[in-house]
């Protein structure tokens, strides 16, 4: 392991050899979550897994929204009937801030993060700083369990207490970190100041929050240099970045879609949707799982040779319901009356105000809008009529050239300066 590149042979099998391995765990997958996870013992009653061959058949079965999982949850504490055995049989049990409780399952890096921190550079020896919490929530035990396996010490420094932490980097020399891009900028410059020597740190893997470039360089230029990792609570390491920084390649464990906002479709190639995730653990089988988080996937295969889908990374919150004269407005409703109209390629909902009014305003994205405007505006009205009907509001409805909304996933756009 410590003379190549990758983690294992899996980063760079074909494409159709990993589909046709993930084809075929799914079908174990989904029956194991039938029989043992009474949660999906209801949503899938109706599903055989054997007609589970494909992505296709995939898309067909139900979303599991972790924006609902406070909700349920709260309905069978702690964790809703999604686990496929009791409590008493996990590891570990989190709870994560709503509240929302997580499991840990027995097993050798059960959150597949050794292969984040060997990507980034992380080699058996190394000494790692982990500035990931360990108080309740599951990000460091998580980031610990991958470096373990890759055979690294592991400082459980948690957060806060920041020139404990300087002191600390200095006299045990770590060679690399584990935590959020700002609290390193923060450890590097109290060191500053303190006058202490943590020149040994030079390696790091980050996560918990946007890591823009601008951030990179900063790291970069004090001597660490970085690599990402895009993790859950509920999933554990879900894509990671390699030294190649170009996209963040998808964990060999899961399989991942991007999907439209409130729905379950699947976006073009490319478009900006909601991530969505189905594990192959056993005692925690999340079946197309939607994380509440945007982001794209990108053409081709990483310039370092892993062959995995990759993804632009963090892009934005899914979840962008909005209240319009004191009445909640969801991307599920705007799908739903793009669903009653074939002539709709794509719409984005526009809230304003006008005169101190809210004002809504369904874009839609049709073949020669020019005409469709010009013309008995039949479609206009039957649009207007669905949003009344959906969404029981007045909308208004404007025509655009396919392709010109644009592709950021905003499915529901509030420009109203509120509260300014």
């Amino acid at each position: 392991m410590t003379s190549s590149p990758y983690y294992d042979e899996q980063e760079t099998r074909s494409p159709d050899a990993r589909e046709s391995a993930h084809m075929q765990a799914l079908d174990q997958q989904i029956s194991n979550a039938k029989a043992n996870a009474p949660y999906f013992s209801r949503l899938l009653r109706d599903i055989d897994p054997a007609t589970i061959t494909d992505r296709a058949g995939l898309a067909r079965l139900p979303v599991t929204r972790k924006s609902d999982l406070i909700a349920q949850q709260k309905t069978a504490m702690p964790f809703g009937g999604l686990t496929a055995c009791t409590p008493g049989q996990l590891k570990r049990i989190f709870q994560s801030p709503g509240p929302i409780y997580d499991a840990e399952g027995f097993g050798d890096d059960w959150w597949r993060t050794a292969r984040a921190l060997y990507a980034a550079g992380i080699r058996r020896g190394d000494i790692l700083h982990n500035c990931f919490s360990y108080h309740l929530t599951p990000a460091g035990v998580m980031t610990e369990t991958g470096a373990a396996k890759l055979g690294c010490a592991v400082v459980p420094a948690g957060v806060g207490n920041t020139e404990l932490q300087v002191r600390a980097i200095a006299d045990i020399r770590s060679t690399g970190y584990l935590g959020t891009p700002s609290f390193l900028k923060i450890i590097l410059e109290k060191a500053e100041e303190m006058g202490e020597d943590v020149s040994s740190l030079r390696k790091g893997v980050v996560g918990g929050e946007a890591f823009l470039p601008h951030q990179r360089q900063e790291l970069a230029d004090r001597g660490v240099h970085c690599g990402q990792i895009y993790a859950s609570a509920d999933i554990g390491s879900i894509a990671y970045e390699s030294l190649a920084q170009d996209g963040l390649i998808v964990d060999e464990g899961l399989l991942v879609e991007i999907v439209r906002p409130g729905t379950g479709d699947l976006v073009a190639p490319g478009e900006v949707g909601e991530v969505v995730v189905t594990t192959f653990v056993a005692d925690y089988p999340l079946i197309r799982f939607a994380t509440g988080d945007l982001s794209a996937v990108m053409a081709g295969i990483s310039p370092c040779g892993r062959t995995n889908m990759r993804l632009k990374g963090w892009m934005g919150r899914a979840d962008q319901t909005t209240k319009v004269k004191g009445m909640f407005v969801h991307p599920k409703q705007i799908a739903d009356i793009v669903n009653r109209h074939p002539d709709i390629i794509k719409a984005r909902l526009i809230v304003d105000q006008r005169d101190g009014a809210d004002v809504m305003t369904l874009s839609c994205e049709v073949d020669r809008p020019d005409e469709v405007a010009g013309g008995d505006s039949s479609l206009l009205q039957e649009i207007a009529t669905s949003i009344q009907a959906v969404c029981k509001l007045r909308g208004e409805v404007g025509f655009a050239t396919p392709g010109s909304l644009p592709n950021d996933g905003k499915v529901i756009d509030d420009i109203r300066k509120l509260g300014g």
